[in-house]
C-alpha cells in the first residue's frame, strides 16, 4: 500500500502522531539585545527547517481543532502543519493562501489568537504555529511558489477601495482576482496604511510589503498614493466623482484618530501622539529624512499605554539613543498563567513580555497621569498616582501620588475610529456611539435608516481597532459582499458571518 501523502491522506498517514509527547514547544532565538538595538532589522534569527517540522510534529490533527476557532479566518492549521512535518511545502503554501492573503503579514504580526486555542495548550505550551505560517510563507517565496493569480474574466465593474492597510489591500486582491477593475487610493505617499507607516522596521521589514504589491500589481490591481478622496485639494478624489467613476466602493480607512489624554498641560510642547511619532522612523528607513523631527535621543520619555503600540515606541526610543523609557498602563499586572476569567480556548489575559520590553525602558502598572508639568511650554514631566479597580471603576489609591521628569510624553492608548471630515461627512456615513462607520450585516454602509447601495465598510473603520487578522478576514468578507452586490452571486470567500462580525 503506497502510504505517501495525497489530498484524500487517511488518519493512520499521519507523519507522527505522538509528536506533541516527545518535543517541547520551541521558538527561534532573538538576535542579542545589545546587536539589535544598534540597527532596525527583525530581531528573529533563523530557524533551521528540519527544527520547524519538529515543531509542526507537535501537531495532534485534533478532531475538534480549536484553533480554527481562534482563527477570524479560518486557517486550515493542521493540514499545513501536517504537510510541513512531510517536508511537503509547496502543498503547504497552497493550504495556506486559501485562506489567507497575507501570511507573510500575520506571521510577523499577528498575536496569533489560534495558538491560544490550541487543543494542546489546555495542558502543555500550544503549537508553535504563528511561526510555522512565517516559515511556510518565506520558503514559498525563496522557491519562487509565489506567483500572480490572474483573473479569468473580466467583469467591466469598476470598484474603489479607499485605504491601503491589511483589509484594503485583502479586499483588492479578491476583487482583482474575481476580474473585477479595482484602483486602491492612498493619501500617503506609499502604500500599506498602517503595515508602512506604523509597524517599526525590527517589528516587519517593508520590503515584504513591496513584493506583495508587485504581486497585486501583476494581477491588474492599481494603486493611486498622495490622493485624499473625499477632499478638495490639488490631485484629491471629490466624492461626486468617486461615485461617478466607479461601480462600487470598499472603505477600510482604518481607525486613525488617536484617544487623547485631556489632562492639564496637555498642549505643552513634546507631547505627542503615538502616530505622530512612529511614521518618521520609518520614514528615516526609507531614505525620506535623516533625522525624525520628534527624537527620544537623549531625552528622558513616558509612554503612555500598555499595549503594542506602546511596545512599538519602547523599541523605536530605544533605537534612538532614550536616556530613560517609562511605560505606563492604567490596568494591573496581568498574571503570570493564564488568567481565570480568560479560559481555553478564549484569548488569555496574561503578562506579556514583547521583545522591545526585553530591550529596555520601566514598565508601571496600575498608574493614572494626572497632568503635565511644564516650563517655557515645554513639557518637563508628569504627576501621577496609583489606581485599583472598584465595582468596574478605577479609583485613586490615597497617598500614592508621584512626580516623574521627562521631556517626551508619547500617546499610546489606542485608537477612537476615523476621521469624518471630507469623505465620510461628504457620504454622509452614520457615525455609532463608538465613532466606527455604521454598517449592515451585509457589509453596507449605513445612511440614516437604509444601506448605502454600493458603499462598503471593511477593517477597523466599521469594527473599531482590532488585529489583523480580522482585519484580513474582514477585506476577504467584504470582497465577497461586493462581487455578490455587483453580479448577483458571488464564488469567493466569506470567513467572517453575520453573526461573528461585530465581534472582537
Amino acid at each position: 500500500m503506497d502510504l505517501t501523502w495525497t489530498t484524500q491522506s487517511w488518519w493512520w498517514q499521519m507523519g507522527d502522531i505522538r509528536g506533541f509527547l516527545k518535543h517541547d514547544r520551541a521558538l527561534p532565538a532573538r538576535r542579542p539585545v545589545p546587536l539589535r538595538l544598534l540597527d532596525w532589522n527583525e530581531v528573529y534569527q533563523d530557524f533551521p527547517p528540519k527544527d520547524l517540522q519538529t515543531q509542526a510534529s507537535r501537531c495532534m490533527d485534533c478532531g475538534v481543532p480549536f484553533c480554527h476557532n481562534g482563527c477570524p479566518l479560518g486557517n486550515l492549521i493542521p493540514e499545513w502543519n501536517d504537510l510541513v512535518e512531510r517536508g511537503h511545502w509547496e502543498e503547504a503554501i497552497e493550504r495556506l493562501h486559501a485562506t489567507n492573503n497575507f501570511p507573510d503579514f500575520t506571521g510577523r504580526l499577528c498575536p496569533a489568537p489560534c495558538e491560544s486555542a490550541c487543543v494542546l495548550g489546555i495542558n502543555q505550551n500550544p503549537v508553535t504555529i504563528k511561526q510555522i505560517e512565517r516559515d511556510i510563507i518565506e520558503r514559498a517565496f525563496s522557491e519562487g511558489w509565489v506567483s500572480p493569480v490572474l483573473p479569468t474574466v473580466s467583469t467591466g465593474k469598476r470598484v474603489a477601495v479607499i485605504g491601503s492597510g491589511p483589509a484594503g489591500l485583502a479586499a483588492a486582491q479578491q476583487l482583482t482576482r474575481a476580474g473585477h477593475d479595482v484602483t486602491v487610493f492612498e493619501r500617503a505617499d506609499r502604500i500599506g496604511g498602517l503595515l508602512r507607516y506604523g509597524i517599526p522596521e525590527f517589528k516587519m521589514e517593508k520590503k515584504f510589503i513591496d513584493r506583495r504589491l508587485a504581486q497585486m500589481s501583476a494581477e491588474g490591481t492599481r494603486f493611486e498614493v498622495g490622493v485624499n478622496v473625499g477632499g478638495d485639494g490639488p490631485g484629491d478624489l471629490p466624492v461626486e466623482e468617486l461615485r461617478t467613476r466607479f461601480d462600487a466602493v470598499v472603505l477600510a480607512l482604518g481607525s486613525t484618530i488617536g484617544r487623547d489624554l485631556p489632562v492639564p498641560g496637555r498642549e505643552l510642547d513634546g507631547i505627542h501622539q503615538a502616530m505622530e511619532y512612529l511614521p518618521m522612523s520609518n520614514r528615516v528607513q526609507e531614505g525620506d529624512i535623516d533625522e525624525p523631527a520628534i527624537t527620544a535621543s537623549g531625552k528622558k520619555v513616558v509612554i503612555i499605554g500598555g499595549g503594542d503600540t506602546g511596545a512599538d515606541c519602547l523599541g523605536t526610543a530605544l533605537r534612538q539613543g532614550a536616556e530613560i523609557v517609562h511605560q505606563f498602563e492604567i490596568m494591573a499586572r496581568p498574571p503570570v498563567e493564564r488568567a481565570g476569567s480568560t479560559p481555553w480556548p478564549t484569548y488569555p489575559l496574561m503578562y506579556r513580555v514583547s521583545s522591545a520590553h526585553e530591550e529596555g525602558g520601566e514598565r508601571v502598572f496600575a498608574v493614572n497621569t494626572s497632568d503635565f508639568i511644564g516650563s517655557g511650554g515645554k513639557v518637563t514631566g508628569l504627576r501621577a498616582h496609583e489606581v485599583r479597580m472598584a465595582a468596574g471603576r478605577f479609583e485613586k489609591v490615597e497617598g500614592s501620588d508621584f512626580v516623574l521628569e521627562c521631556d517626551l510624553v508619547l500617546l499610546a492608548m489606542g485608537f477612537v475610529g476615523p476621521e469624518r471630515e471630507g469623505l465620510l461627512d461628504g457620504l454622509g456615513a452614520d457615525i455609532t456611539d463608538r465613532g466606527n462607520v455604521s454598517r449592515g450585516t451585509d457589509w453596507a454602509a449605513r445612511v440614516g435608516a437604509n444601506a448605502d447601495a454600493g458603499v462598503f465598510v471593511a477593517g477597523d473603520a466599521g469594527r473599531g481597532q482590532s488585529l489583523i487578522v480580522w482585519a484580513i478576514a474582514e477585506g476577504r468578507s467584504c470582497a465577497a459582499a461586493v462581487d455578490e452586490y455587483l453580479m448577483g452571486a458571488t464564488a469567493l470567500p466569506s470567513p467572517i458571518t453575520p453573526t461573528t462580525m461585530q465581534m472582537r
